[in-house]
Protein backbone atom coordinates (compact mmCIF):
# COMPACT_ATOMS: atom_id res chain seq x y z
CA UNK A 1 0.00 0.00 0.00
CA UNK A 2 1.20 3.74 -1.02
CA UNK A 3 2.14 5.68 1.87
CA UNK A 4 0.05 9.31 1.96
CA UNK A 5 2.77 12.06 1.08
CA UNK A 6 4.34 14.44 3.87
CA UNK A 7 1.90 16.83 5.48
CA UNK A 8 4.77 19.51 4.93
CA UNK A 9 4.69 19.30 1.75
CA UNK A 10 2.37 17.07 0.08
CA UNK A 11 3.72 17.18 -3.83
CA UNK A 12 7.05 15.01 -2.80
CA UNK A 13 6.61 11.52 -2.09
CA UNK A 14 8.10 10.59 0.93
CA UNK A 15 9.11 12.27 4.37
CA UNK A 16 13.09 10.72 3.09
CA UNK A 17 12.65 12.34 0.10
CA UNK A 18 12.24 15.53 1.61
CA UNK A 19 14.64 15.30 4.01
CA UNK A 20 17.29 14.42 1.58
CA UNK A 21 15.98 17.33 -0.99
CA UNK A 22 16.80 19.49 1.83
CA UNK A 23 19.75 18.36 3.26
CA UNK A 24 21.75 18.57 -0.34
CA UNK A 25 19.95 21.56 -1.67
CA UNK A 26 20.27 23.85 1.21
CA UNK A 27 23.89 22.86 1.51
CA UNK A 28 24.74 22.86 -2.41
CA UNK A 29 28.46 23.14 -2.18
CA UNK A 30 28.62 19.72 -0.28
CA UNK A 31 28.55 16.29 -1.31
CA UNK A 32 27.40 13.51 0.90
CA UNK A 33 27.74 9.79 0.67
CA UNK A 34 24.59 7.72 0.87
CA UNK A 35 25.41 6.51 4.08
CA UNK A 36 26.50 9.94 5.70
CA UNK A 37 23.22 11.57 4.05
CA UNK A 38 21.01 8.77 5.68
CA UNK A 39 22.71 9.11 8.83
CA UNK A 40 21.79 13.02 8.64
CA UNK A 41 18.46 12.56 7.76
CA UNK A 42 17.68 9.43 10.24
CA UNK A 43 17.02 7.21 7.22
CA UNK A 44 17.61 3.98 6.31
CA UNK A 45 20.55 3.67 3.91
CA UNK A 46 18.43 1.37 1.62
CA UNK A 47 15.42 3.71 1.48
CA UNK A 48 17.73 6.79 1.02
CA UNK A 49 19.57 5.00 -2.17
CA UNK A 50 15.75 4.35 -3.25
CA UNK A 51 15.39 8.09 -3.20
CA UNK A 52 18.93 8.78 -4.29
CA UNK A 53 18.30 6.36 -7.41
CA UNK A 54 15.56 8.27 -8.12
CA UNK A 55 16.42 12.00 -8.10
CA UNK A 56 19.66 11.41 -10.12
CA UNK A 57 17.58 9.95 -13.07
CA UNK A 58 15.35 12.88 -12.81
CA UNK A 59 18.57 14.85 -12.41
CA UNK A 60 17.67 16.53 -9.58
CA UNK A 61 20.54 14.92 -7.79
CA UNK A 62 24.25 14.46 -9.37
CA UNK A 63 26.46 12.03 -7.83
CA UNK A 64 29.77 10.74 -9.07
CA UNK A 65 32.21 7.96 -7.44
CA UNK A 66 35.28 7.91 -5.02
CA UNK A 67 36.38 4.67 -4.75
CA UNK A 68 34.01 2.55 -3.17
CA UNK A 69 31.41 5.83 -2.67
CA UNK A 70 28.68 7.43 -4.27
CA UNK A 71 28.95 10.81 -3.57
CA UNK A 72 25.76 12.68 -4.21
CA UNK A 73 25.19 16.86 -4.33
CA UNK A 74 22.50 19.19 -5.36
CA UNK A 75 22.20 20.03 -8.93
CA UNK A 76 22.65 23.91 -8.95
CA UNK A 77 22.35 24.88 -12.73
CA UNK A 78 19.16 23.69 -13.61
CA UNK A 79 15.84 25.36 -14.18
CA UNK A 80 14.31 23.71 -11.47
CA UNK A 81 17.33 24.43 -9.02
CA UNK A 82 16.35 27.94 -7.79
CA UNK A 83 12.61 27.28 -6.86
CA UNK A 84 13.22 23.95 -5.45
CA UNK A 85 15.68 25.75 -3.15
CA UNK A 86 13.33 28.21 -2.49
CA UNK A 87 10.30 25.70 -1.28
CA UNK A 88 12.67 23.32 0.31
CA UNK A 89 13.40 27.00 2.85
CA UNK A 90 9.89 27.36 3.35
CA UNK A 91 9.13 23.38 4.39
CA UNK A 92 11.64 21.25 5.23
CA UNK A 93 14.48 23.47 5.78
CA UNK A 94 14.34 24.18 9.51
CA UNK A 95 15.73 20.92 9.87
CA UNK A 96 19.21 20.66 8.65
CA UNK A 97 19.30 24.66 8.76
CA UNK A 98 18.90 24.34 12.66
CA UNK A 99 20.77 20.78 13.05
CA UNK A 100 23.76 22.81 11.59
CA UNK A 101 23.45 25.81 13.25
CA UNK A 102 23.07 24.33 16.88
CA UNK A 103 26.11 22.08 16.35
CA UNK A 104 27.94 25.28 16.25
CA UNK A 105 26.70 26.28 20.02
CA UNK A 106 28.13 24.04 22.92
CA UNK A 107 26.67 23.33 25.94
CA UNK A 108 23.68 21.51 23.89
CA UNK A 109 22.57 18.09 25.16
CA UNK A 110 19.81 17.70 23.14
CA UNK A 111 17.60 19.81 20.91
CA UNK A 112 14.26 18.98 19.63
CA UNK A 113 11.97 21.46 17.26
CA UNK A 114 8.03 21.55 18.37
CA UNK A 115 4.88 23.45 17.47
CA UNK A 116 3.21 23.83 14.51
CA UNK A 117 6.55 23.10 12.12
CA UNK A 118 6.72 19.23 14.54
CA UNK A 119 2.82 18.32 13.84
CA UNK A 120 3.15 19.55 9.78
CA UNK A 121 6.41 16.96 10.10
CA UNK A 122 4.97 13.82 11.58
CA UNK A 123 1.87 14.41 8.96
CA UNK A 124 -0.73 16.50 11.11
CA UNK A 125 -2.69 18.31 8.10
CA UNK A 126 -2.78 22.12 8.22
CA UNK A 127 -1.29 25.51 7.13
CA UNK A 128 1.96 26.05 6.60
CA UNK A 129 3.84 27.22 9.64
CA UNK A 130 4.60 30.30 9.91
CA UNK A 131 7.53 30.38 12.56
CA UNK A 132 9.88 27.77 14.14
CA UNK A 133 9.47 26.10 17.68
CA UNK A 134 13.12 24.74 19.50
CA UNK A 135 13.69 23.61 22.39
CA UNK A 136 17.49 23.07 24.00
CA UNK A 137 18.09 20.63 26.69
CA UNK A 138 21.55 21.59 28.32
CA UNK A 139 23.32 24.59 29.56
CA UNK A 140 24.03 26.59 26.28
CA UNK A 141 24.45 30.19 26.55
CA UNK A 142 21.15 32.14 26.05
CA UNK A 143 23.07 34.63 23.99
CA UNK A 144 24.81 32.10 21.65
CA UNK A 145 21.23 30.62 21.14
CA UNK A 146 20.15 34.12 20.22
CA UNK A 147 23.00 34.33 17.66
CA UNK A 148 22.24 30.87 15.91
CA UNK A 149 18.30 31.67 16.00
CA UNK A 150 19.03 34.89 13.90
CA UNK A 151 21.65 32.83 11.65
CA UNK A 152 18.81 30.19 11.12
CA UNK A 153 16.24 32.85 10.51
CA UNK A 154 18.37 34.73 7.48
CA UNK A 155 18.64 31.18 6.22
CA UNK A 156 15.09 29.97 6.31
CA UNK A 157 14.39 33.11 4.36
CA UNK A 158 13.14 35.51 7.52
CA UNK A 159 10.83 32.75 9.24
CA UNK A 160 10.85 33.42 12.63
CA UNK A 161 12.63 30.75 15.05
CA UNK A 162 11.87 30.72 18.81
CA UNK A 163 14.41 28.52 20.89
CA UNK A 164 13.68 27.87 24.28
CA UNK A 165 16.41 26.66 26.80
CA UNK A 166 16.08 24.22 29.66
CA UNK A 167 18.69 22.79 31.62
CA UNK A 168 19.28 18.74 31.80
CA UNK A 169 17.81 18.53 35.40
CA UNK A 170 14.80 19.93 34.41
CA UNK A 171 14.29 17.83 31.46
CA UNK A 172 14.72 14.86 33.43
CA UNK A 173 11.77 15.99 36.14
CA UNK A 174 8.82 13.17 36.02
CA UNK A 175 6.81 13.87 32.80
CA UNK A 176 4.04 16.29 34.60
CA UNK A 177 6.66 17.82 37.14
CA UNK A 178 6.28 21.32 34.58
CA UNK A 179 3.53 22.19 32.91
CA UNK A 180 5.37 23.57 29.83
CA UNK A 181 7.74 20.25 29.39
CA UNK A 182 4.61 18.20 29.53
CA UNK A 183 2.52 20.01 26.85
CA UNK A 184 5.15 20.24 24.44
CA UNK A 185 5.83 15.73 25.33
CA UNK A 186 2.34 15.73 24.76
CA UNK A 187 2.73 17.06 21.25
CA UNK A 188 5.06 15.56 17.93
CA UNK A 189 8.48 16.55 19.14
CA UNK A 190 11.60 16.00 15.99
CA UNK A 191 14.88 15.24 17.60
CA UNK A 192 17.56 17.19 16.24
CA UNK A 193 21.00 15.41 15.60
CA UNK A 194 22.92 18.13 17.46
CA UNK A 195 25.45 15.80 18.64
CA UNK A 196 27.30 12.36 17.38
CA UNK A 197 25.69 10.69 20.08
CA UNK A 198 22.30 11.36 19.20
CA UNK A 199 20.34 8.69 18.23
CA UNK A 200 20.33 8.16 14.56
CA UNK A 201 23.74 9.29 14.01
Amino acid sequence: MRAEPPALLPLLRSQVQGNLLALTYLNPEQEYTVTEAARRIGASVKATQQEVDRLVVARILADRRQGNNRLVRAVTDSLLSRPLTDLLVVTYGPMPVLTEELRKVPGIGKAFLYGSWAARYSGEAGPPPNDVDVLVVGDADPDDLDLAAQRAERRLGGREVNIRRVRASVWEQPPNADAFLSSIRSRPLIELAVTDTEVGR
